[in-house]
């Protein structure tokens, strides 16, 4: 018996998430048919986080544990053979027998992506926000540095049961960048809340346009209301970008 880690990218687009859904395709479920073809068996999977209908991931862990023979390269080819083109294995490595990609992970980077321009980019459609306003990139990159630091997200958070206990999360950095018209919003903690970086970009946003004065993230925090935060942003320009599994600043 082995314990496996495997790591996937995908476009989220068609797709409706990472879990298994009685009325929609996900992620898990084209994973599981492709491993099928291959092992003939359907192994305990476990997922590294969840996520929604539409996110995208360039870096999504998974973890199981097999008997088949099957190498770890072979494996990684084989599934590559059998997953749909918006889905790609891109490593597969043995790990302790106690590893698990959840509940083994120490943080998570998350990229928000969005086109400012007044001209849409047909080959973003769908993979980044389009945004046609001017945007203070500066001016958001230090209102964000606000998040930085341990405090109670309840105002950054959509509630509902997946949500109990302690809304408190320690964002390591959080930085917004500008490259031509692709605006970058990055963020880093050791674990995120329903909807929180959606809902952060979405809080900045409104600054940007005025529906939120700039300089009151604090007050948001405090509030631990999540009507005093703002909108939350289209699901299309998130990415879940890196998984860490050992210490890191």
């Amino acid at each position: 018996m082995r314990n496996l880690l495997l790591t996937l990218s995908y476009c989220g687009k068609n797709l409706h998430g990472w879990q298994i859904q009685d009325n929609a395709l996900t992620v898990q479920e084209v994973f599981q048919d492709a491993l099928y073809q291959i092992i003939h068996e359907r192994p305990d999977i476990k997922g590294c986080s969840r996520t929604d209908s539409g996110v995208h991931a360039n870096m999504y862990c998974v973890s199981m544990k097999i008997e088949h023979p099957i190498t770890e390269d072979h494996l990684m080819m084989a599934m590559n053979r059998y997953l749909p083109d918006d889905v790609a294995v891109t490593q597969v490595r043995r790990v302790e027998d106690d590893f698990h990609a959840r509940y083994s992970c120490k943080g998570k980077e998350y990229v928000y992506k969005v086109w400012n321009s007044r001209v849409r980019n047909p080959f973003l459609h769908d993979l980044a926000l389009h945004y046609r306003y001017e945007m203070d990139v500066e001016k958001l990159n230090q209102e964000a540095q606000t998040f930085v630091g341990a405090h109670d997200f309840t105002s950054f958070c959509t509630l509902d049961k997946r949500e109990k206990g302690d809304f408190t999360r320690t964002v390591k950095y959080f930085t917004v960048q500008r490259e031509g018209d692709l605006v970058t919003f990055t963020v880093a903690a050791d674990g995120f809340l329903y909807n929180m970086v959606r809902i952060m970009v979405g809080t900045l946003l409104a600054m940007n346009n005025g529906r939120i004065p700039f300089g009151t993230l604090s007050d948001i925090i405090r509030a631990e209301n999540r009507k005093c935060a703002g909108p939350t942003a289209p699901a299309c320009g998130l990415y879940l970008n890196k998984v860490f599994y050992d210490d890191h600043e």
